[in-house]
């Protein structure tokens, strides 16, 4: 399955390392293709720089020992009524899964839960483990 990962996730198994973290990271990499978006990995940057700048260099490291597919995530959607979200910036996150035919997409984020779409799949990280 193409398994796409939010900012939050990410942070999280970047900053805040736990076992679940961990297993999710490894679940989706040994047995899946693990998808982020240009806009995730951006986002990312910014939050570490903004947040943690002392583990800026650290990022790169943990980045490049991950595999993972980069899929770029357009600067203006072609559609902006796919779906409703209160965040604009969530809705690009979304967007990029939709258009990359993303099967499941992992978030911590609360505002994903009230989007009503088929596909990709939006579940978080402990229901990921459950399912999966």
């Amino acid at each position: 399955m193409r398994i796409m990962i939010d900012t939050n996730i990410l942070i999280s198994a970047f900053v805040f390392k736990s076992k679940s973290m961990n297993r999710l990271i490894e679940t989706i990499v040994e047995n899946h293709d693990l998808i982020i978006s240009s806009f995730v990995l951006d986002e990312l940057n910014e939050v570490v720089k903004r947040k943690f700048p002392k583990q800026v260099e650290t990022l790169d490291k943990f980045l490049s020992s991950l595999s993972f597919q980069l899929v770029y995530s357009p600067k203006t959607p072609e559609n902006s009524n796919l779906f409703y979200i209160r965040d604009e910036n969530d809705y690009m996150v979304l967007y990029t899964a939709i258009i990359e035919d993303v099967d499941i997409f992992i978030t911590g984020d609360k505002d994903f839960k009230d989007v009503d779409i088929e596909r990709p799949e939006i579940l978080t990280l402990s229901e990921f483990l459950e399912k999966y």
